[in-house]
């Protein structure tokens, strides 16, 4: 057996079912524990956004370290993985994305709560927090300490492979087929673009992604939801075919001449998978930034960072399923391979039932704006797990210029070995993680049931 194919299988079992119902079940367990206050206070969430102007301890607002956030989770998954998802799970794929974010707003909460309450300051005034402090200073002892360094591990080796080198490939191919570049030009620019942004830190990554971020997912959601008012007559058709084959225990064929069969089981499985991989709930990463933030209270951020996976895959998301779905498209035939249309090209096809040619260009420059905010927000994971393993600033440094370089490899190299390395690294993460919040979790409760009674009920 080959190198590749054995990382394909070690990828296959660490994403597998045992490792995708350990996920939803934390969710499931932390929404019963905290009495279901995260969904409950969703609407008090998304009001904190943009009202809450904490002048505490921390680097950047609730409102940027949000963004830094999501910089990293609204990525290539909102467009390549919903239609990768809907082709191997059917459209009823969507609908279990849905399910998972659902809970996955407790996991989100509840890690992020942790990250606040366990931060530390490092030796230059900045906060260093997620789930290695938390294991540290919360679970404590040999065990807590292992915990931490084996997270630390696998988040440095997941941020060159999910959090670089495959965005920068993303973002290569799409300007290939876009506009023809070649991948030595777009590398080039990364580099370059790369490095204005992250050598100056977490500041620099803040203000950046509060830019990038939001101004993206408006024209995203905006363009998304013109296609969905123009192919209206296909919504009700589009919604009920989701529901259909995110329920029926027997096979359901869907799509053009029914090219798409798939059950409930096959929807659960690539709904559950390809909505994790989005939105990050419950992998640890989104913490170190909400670790980050100025604020007066754990929960608060707890509750602002838990938006996060609303936007991501509740919204953005969801409307990619509605656009693919209401098309007309999904189930399309490459006439070259004879093989089913799936990732980018089937978004493109969708997208072009509205805007014909425009479409490629449309769908190229979102993926390449989100896998470069991606690239951006896991840097700074990366590099806050690497100053957990090793305190020199001069290493933190050289660590953003190599990330930088880095992009170039992925934008001009395909790298299947180091793309399923770092996918594998990137589920490592989840393993420590959910068991430090299950383990912690009467802290999360702890936490979560003062601010209702000191904040929430008080209307603060």
């Amino acid at each position: 057996m080959d190198l590749s194919q054995l990382l394909t299988d070690i990828n296959d079992f660490v994403w597998g079912p045992i490792m995708l119902a350990f996920l939803v079940g934390t969710g499931v367990f932390l929404t019963i524990r905290l009495k279901f206050l995260p969904w409950i206070n969703l609407w008090y969430a998304i009001k904190m956004i943009m009202l809450h102007k904490a002048d505490k301890q921390g680097d950047l607002s609730p409102f940027q370290s949000l963004m830094t956030a999501l910089s990293a989770t609204v990525g290539t998954g909102n467009i390549v993985g919903v239609a990768t998802a809907m082709v191997l799970g059917g459209p009823g794929a969507i609908i279990w994305m849905w399910i998972s974010a659902a809970f996955g707003l407790s996991t989100k909460y509840a890690e992020s709560v942790l990250a606040v309450k366990y931060r530390e300051t490092n030796s230059v005034g900045e906060m260093s927090g997620g789930p290695m402090y938390a294991m540290k200073n919360g679970i404590g002892g040999g065990f807590g300490k292992f915990l931490a360094t084996a997270f630390a591990l696998f988040a440095v080796c997941a941020s060159f492979g999910i959090g670089n080198m495959t965005q920068a490939n993303s973002i290569a191919s799409a300007f290939q087929s876009g506009f023809g570049w070649s991948g030595e030009i777009t590398g080039a620019i990364l580099v370059v673009c790369s490095l204005a942004v992250l050598m100056r830190g977490v500041h620099s990554i803040g203000k950046v992604s509060s830019f990038i971020v939001p101004s993206m997912a408006f024209f995203y959601i905006l363009f998304t939801v013109i296609i969905v008012i123009v192919n209206f007559e296909n919504v009700p058709g589009g919604l009920a075919i989701m529901f259909q084959m995110a329920f029926s225990f027997d096979a359901v064929a869907g799509g053009v001449g029914g090219s798409i069969v798939a059950s409930m089981l096959t929807a659960m499985r690539w709904g559950v998978a390809r909505g994790v991989f989005s939105n990050e709930a419950g992998l640890g990463s989104a913490p170190i930034a909400a670790a980050a933030a100025r604020t007066d209270h754990a929960s608060r951020q707890g509750y602002v960072n838990m938006t996060g996976t609303f936007f991501d895959t509740m919204i953005i998301c969801f409307l990619t399923g509605l656009v693919i779905a209401s098309s007309g498209m999904l189930g399309t035939l490459d006439p070259e391979t004879g093989k089913v249309v799936s990732g980018a090209p089937l978004t493109i096809l969708a997208f072009s039932t509205v805007y014909g040619e425009g479409a490629k260009y449309i769908v190229s420059i979102a993926l390449a704006l989100f896998a470069y905010s991606t690239i951006l927000g896991w840097e700074y994971y990366g590099e806050k797990s690497l100053e957990y393993l090793v305190s020199n600033r001069k290493v933190i440094y050289a660590y953003r210029f190599l990330f930088s370089c880095i992009t170039f490899i992925g934008a001009t190299q395909t790298l299947d070995v180091v793309w399923n390395f770092s996918d594998t690294m990137n589920g490592l993460m989840a393993i420590p993680n959910l068991l430090c919040l299950v383990i912690l979790n009467k802290d999360i409760a702890n936490e979560c049931f003062d601010y209702q009674k000191n904040f929430i009920a008080q209307g603060k």
